[in-house]
């Protein structure tokens, strides 16, 4: 793996966690009533972004070999 890949990759990992990170903390906000105002599908869109970043990064890990 050249390290260009290995750095994207883990610009990729680190932007999962930050994303997680901060769609757990408007939803516990918004469980205790203080993000009240956050419809329920701006977490889900959230959530899916982490998800779709976290695919990208295991297939630029295991098939993207530039």
């Amino acid at each position: 793996m050249s390290q260009s890949s290995s750095k994207l990759n883990r610009r990729l990992t680190q932007l999962v966690g930050v994303i997680l990170g901060i769609t757990i903390a408007i939803w516990v906000l918004r469980g205790f009533g203080i993000l009240t105002f956050i419809p329920g599908g701006i977490i889900l869109i959230l959530l899916m972004v982490a998800i779709a970043i976290g695919v990208l990064s295991h297939l630029q890990k295991t098939w993207w070999r530039f």
